[in-house]
């Protein structure tokens, strides 16, 4: 084995041998065990989130591999409607044309070429990060497979009466000239201000006074609405009010949505503008006056002077005019969330035009009682409360876009305008008996993205086919997901499946929380926090770093801020941590359902634990080639104590892990592995293994046992860490494994470890429990008193019973050799003890004589100069934690650490004052 770990020697090669060999495909035998992947979008490339999210799914499909299940990990990617379109826009307009100059079929030629060249770096991505996908099924939801499933579903719920054409509110894009899902857009406050207008009565005995935060939206006003218990205006109720500007007089309505104690408690209803206004006016049964064109412009339904005026430039003038006419009576400023699409930056507004919908109150009730039933079920649990409020509240959606790249909507018009649903032109002639002389023309719409990711689960495996493959793997075991969508995607999954298939689309939902940086903030561009998961794998310098984070953003001195602040963090660039390091910390943060901060400081430790492990490796080899490790069934080899120990302790954490994993518990998994693994193994078993195999005259069967023991151990450790750790574990099995007697070609076909209770030896770990006691015990006294770790101790025992006693007598070797010792013995009852410092193990007491041991004068003078230091840094804390400003004023984060470090330190000085008083004894 090479000196250092490199995982990049390492990762590239392995990860191609896999593909090669076709280890990720199913076996074809066994119980099946399936996931389906969340397609990523095919324009992306891969953020934080993702990587979480695969790490998690690669864990569960290799674990299951290994413990002999019919795996299938489904790959794909999504057609991403919007992004991609705006992605190969771009590319046209930088070569000097435009979608329309092209046409639609020569843009749809474009985004396949651009497909075939450029969509694939996700994948190469997914590849890097060790994710053992059936590359060989690989899907797209536009193939030509997955877009008849998507036509047949759209036909079938069309006659079904579950999917119909209808005109309500959505959220329009006035950039893109489409209607977005409520996912795509970002609303984040912003600084605006709050109008209020002055509404004449229609009776001329007053005024109503309303607030707005968009002035324009005025012009399409069809009613102003007070709470009905509110007694001040309830004489008000069925009269009007003259709308100032557009000459039309509007009712004066009660609803219980207002907020009586907002503002003067009357509020303005734009039915046409306003999602919660719709409702009231689908309530009222109002007019809907919609006053926008597609560009976000007034249209002909405003008077004259407004038409085709920009929607900001309308806001201007309204406010300007109604200030002439002495119907403003203030401006306030206000903070406010304003809505902008993800893609396009600009503000969405609410638009009532003609969509296509799916009927989802008819298809929730059956996803509802799939999940009371536990034929489905979340993990953590609690997310089943989100998931029920999300479904009683569920409105109909809206499932068409106004894009030209994506599923086109299966439905065609005649010049009447009736609508016909099929196959295609010709199918729909043939059925409906339509001659050439009917004019038809196909709707220009696309599907919803989420239309045909709702049918993910079965789509990909051949449906409407009844294919071997859906009959094996369908439903799915476990969907791997984010909270974030559980509406959007999970639930739309489940519908959709249970009414095409009579199936769940999976067993279990697992819902892990969202990455976010250090701090617990959101990683975003604009915020200068993102961190790309190959970087961390590869590493960066710091000017490609700063480029990377700086390109592209336009908001004034954002990328001089954000230039700084990468200059500060990373000075010198992101280190190369590898892939497994990587993964490692992601499952050690992935408590259930919790968001998680990412720290660097967190992947560097792992990058040590890797180090760790290749150096044990190392360590193991060098004893073990080319010696006798004791075959299997033979008698030429005896455990020693600390050899039955360690087989003992790894009994118990195969057992924490299996638990840990069937709960989807990933941070105690790993945390189960790196503790027995660093701190047993490596720190204890490893310095035991020593004294045996270093010791000329040490018995050759015992010998012989801690090598089987050594090599055996390290096998299972490899085993139980693979899942985890793919490719540092493949690397160093295929050293191990002929040496441990184990056949194969790969790591990840092998077994799964798994607990032999028999194999659990109580009194072992109770006696290396007592031997590490004493040990760090006298380590822990040379510390304290400065002795240097080289210098031979003489130890003295006392107040032991004779378990204690036989276990010195069994375990002296181990003692002096690991501890230093030149001797170590009980105490007569009759002999005095000498001056010494203590340590207890349990009841026994460990000393250490310290005549000669030390210069009590130097001791002396070193404490002084520790204990006037941390003094001096006591006093400057606890000057700051009383200073009524600092603690009033600093964020709780900073004088929280405060106070801890005041606890540090005061403990420390404690410390150190107790080792005074014992020098003083001496």
């Amino acid at each position: 084995m090479d000196k250092t770990y490199q995982p990049a020697n390492i990762e590239a090669r392995w990860y191609q041998e896999w593909e090669q060999q076709g280890y990720f495909a199913p076996s074809g035998e066994g119980e099946p065990y399936s996931i389906m992947i969340p397609p990523p979008n095919v324009t992306g490339s891969l953020h934080m989130g993702h990587g979480f999210q695969e790490a998690l799914m690669d864990a569960l499909i290799r674990y299951h591999r290994m413990k002999g299940y019919n795996t299938l990990w489904q790959v794909g990617t999504d057609h991403a409607g919007i992004a991609t379109q705006m992605v190969v826009e771009r590319q046209i307009e930088a070569a000097g044309s435009s979608r329309k100059e092209l046409g639609r079929d020569k843009f749809i030629e474009k985004v396949w070429e651009w497909k075939v060249e450029s969509g694939g770096t996700i994948t190469r991505q997914l590849r890097r990060l060790g994710s053992s996908l059936d590359w060989s099924r690989e899907r797209f939801t536009m193939d030509p497979g997955l877009s008849v499933a998507v036509q047949e579903v759209f036909i079938q719920l069309y006659r079904e009466g579950l999917i119909y054409r209808g005109q309500r509110l959505v959220n329009w894009d006035p950039a893109l000239h489409t209607a977005i899902s409520d996912l795509e857009v970002l609303s984040e406050e912003e600084q605006g201000f709050l109008w209020h207008f002055k509404y004449p009565l229609s009776s001329g005995d007053g005024e109503l006074v309303v607030a707005t935060t968009r002035p324009e939206t005025m012009l399409g006003d069809t009613a102003v609405a007070v709470h009905p218990d509110d007694e001040r205006y309830s004489h008000l109720l069925g009269q009007t009010i003259d709308l100032p500007l557009a000459g039309r007089q509007i009712p004066i309505i009660a609803d219980a949505y207002v907020d009586r104690d907002f503002g003067t408690g009357c509020v303005k209803i734009t039915p046409a503008h306003d999602f919660n206004d719709y409702e009231m006016g689908q309530r009222h049964q109002l007019a809907m006056i919609n006053i926008f064109t597609e560009d976000a412009k007034l249209n002909d339904q405003v008077p004259e002077p407004y038409r085709g005026l920009d929607r900001f430039a309308a806001r201007e003038k309204v406010v300007a005019d109604l200030d002439a006419l002495g119907f403003l009576e203030k401006i306030e400023a206000h903070t406010l969330k304003v809505p902008r699409g993800d893609r396009s930056g600009v503000v969405i507004e609410p638009y009532l035009t003609n969509q296509w919908y799916v009927d989802a109150k008819t298809l929730a009730a059956p996803a509802m009682s799939a999940v009371e039933a536990g034929a489905i079920e979340f993990v953590p649990k609690q997310w089943e409360n989100t998931y029920f409020a999300w479904m009683r509240d569920i409105q109909d959606w809206c499932i068409s876009r106004q894009l030209w790249w994506g599923h086109r909507i299966p439905a065609w018009y005649d010049d009447s305008g009736n609508i016909y649903v099929g196959d295609d032109e010709a199918a729909v002639r043939a059925e409906h008996s339509l001659g050439e002389n009917v004019s038809l023309r196909q709707d220009e719409d696309v599907l919803d993205t989420w239309f045909s990711s709702a049918l993910w689960t079965f789509s990909t495996l051949g449906w409407p086919e009844e294919t071997e493959d859906l009959k094996t793997f369908h439903p799915s075991s476990v969907l791997v997901t984010g909270f974030d969508i559980i509406f959007f995607w999970v639930a739309r999954m489940i519908m959709m499946t249970l009414h095409l298939r009579k199936e769940v689309p999976f067993h279990t939902v697992y819902v892990h929380g969202l990455v976010r940086d250090s701090h617990g903030q959101k990683m975003s561009k604009s915020k200068g926090n993102v961190i790309d998961p190959i970087d961390l794998i590869d590493g960066i310098e710091l000017e490609p770093l700063v480029a990377k984070r700086t390109t592209g953003l336009m908001q004034a001195g954002l990328a001089a801020k954000i230039e700084k602040q990468t200059r500060k963090e990373f000075a010198d660039g992101i280190a190369a941590y590898g892939t497994d390091a990587l993964r490692f910390t992601y499952y050690s943060l992935a408590t259930t359902g919790r968001d998680i901060r990412f720290d660097i400081g967190r992947i560097a430790g792992f990058r040590n634990f890797c180090n760790k492990i290749w150096n044990a490796a190392r360590y193991v080899l060098m004893n073990c080639e080319g010696e006798d490790c004791g075959g299997e069934g033979g008698d030429n080899f005896t455990l020693s104590l600390a050899d039955r120990w360690i087989i003992s302790r790894l009994q118990e954490t195969e057992r924490e892990v299996e638990k840990a994993i069937a709960s989807y518990r990933f941070d105690l998994a790993s945390q189960a592995i790196y503790e027995f693994v660093w701190n047993e193994y490596c720190d204890w078993y490893l310095e035991l293994s020593k004294p045996v195999l270093w010791d000329d005259s040490a018995d050759p069967a015992a010998k012989t046992g801690t090598r089987r023991t050594l090599i055996r151990v390290l096998e299972t450790i490899l085993r139980l860490a693979h899942p985890l750790m793919p490719f540092i574990t493949e690397e160093i099995w295929q050293r191990v494994a002929p040496l441990a007697g184990k056949e194969g070609a790969t790591i990840m076909l092998q077994s799964y470890p798994e607990c032999d209770e028999k194999r659990i030896d109580s009194v072992a770990n109770a006696d290396i429990e007592w031997l590490k006691g004493v040990i760090v015990g006298v380590r822990n006294i040379r510390g304290e008193m400065n002795i240097a770790p080289g210098k031979e101790l003489n130890v003295l025992l006392r107040n032991g019973d004779n378990k204690d006693k036989k276990r010195l007598e069994e375990n002296e070797q181990y003692l002096k050799k690991l501890a230093k010792l030149s001797e170590i013995r009980f105490l007569s009852p009759a002999e005095e003890a000498p001056v010494a410092s203590a340590a207890l193990v349990g009841e026994l007491e460990i000393l250490v004589p310290m005549a000669g041991l030390i210069d009590k004068d130097a001791e002396r003078a070193r404490l002084a100069k520790e204990v006037d230091k941390l003094e001096k840094d006591l006093g400057r804390v606890q000057a700051k934690l009383n200073n009524s400003s600092f603690v009033d004023k600093a964020p709780a984060e900073v004088v929280a650490k405060e106070r801890e470090k005041m606890a540090r330190l005061e403990q420390a000085l404690e410390k150190l004052e107790q080792q005074r008083k014992q020098l003083q004894q001496m």
